[in-house]
């Protein structure tokens, strides 16, 4: 069908929101289509009570180590969700027990700017995403369940994470936002 390599992919996504489009992904992209091997994490596989620092540590060692690609589908509040700035800068950190992966978001149908192209509003997807869009470390699209577009997207960030140099200056979240929109923070020197 493709001869594009299959990849080990992470989903990042705001687990209450969007759970069935990750289902959905997993689905086509990993069982039908067979392009991609998920590395995510599974419902449960964390229990309940973790403190937040475990959370971030067995996600980064256990899962994110192991992948090569990190896709984030983006829904109208996955920009406020901590784990998700975490995933991502855990994503575009290169140390040796870690090596970077590549980067991209997907717009769900569920998001304000899903169908306007490369159009959308900086405001509502991640900052950490943004900013590395901006770098052209990491690309956005649409939703699409085409396995020939998901399957050069995913290599096409595969090849980057070794000739773009990312943006991981912004400060980690401490907190889940609140709001409409995220405000420019203080970045890192």
């Amino acid at each position: 069908m493709w001869s594009i390599p299959r990849h080990k992919v992470f989903i990042s996504y705001h687990h209450e929101n969007d759970q069935k489009y990750r289902t959905r992904f997993e689905r086509l992209f990993a069982d039908v289509y067979d392009i991609l091997d998920s590395r995510s994490v599974r419902i449960g596989a964390i229990p309940q009570g973790t403190p937040l620092d475990e959370i971030s540590r067995r996600i980064r060692d256990d899962y994110l180590s192991d992948s090569t690609v990190t896709v984030v589908l983006v829904g109208n509040d996955t920009w406020r969700r901590k784990h998700v700035d975490w995933e991502i800068a855990a994503t575009v950190r290169d140390t040796d027990a870690n090596p970077r992966s590549g980067l991209l978001g997907i717009l769900l149908p569920t998001h304000p700017d899903f169908g306007d192209g490369n159009d959308y509003n900086q405001y509502t997807i991640p900052p950490r995403l943004h900013y590395n869009i901006e770098c052209d470390f990491a690309d956005l699209y649409d939703w699409s369940e085409s396995p020939n577009e998901m399957a050069s997207w995913i290599h096409a960030a595969y090849q980057r994470r070794r000739t773009v140099i990312p943006d991981n200056s912004s400060v980690r979240f401490a907190k889940n936002w609140k709001g409409t929109r995220w405000y420019p923070r203080q970045r890192e020197d």
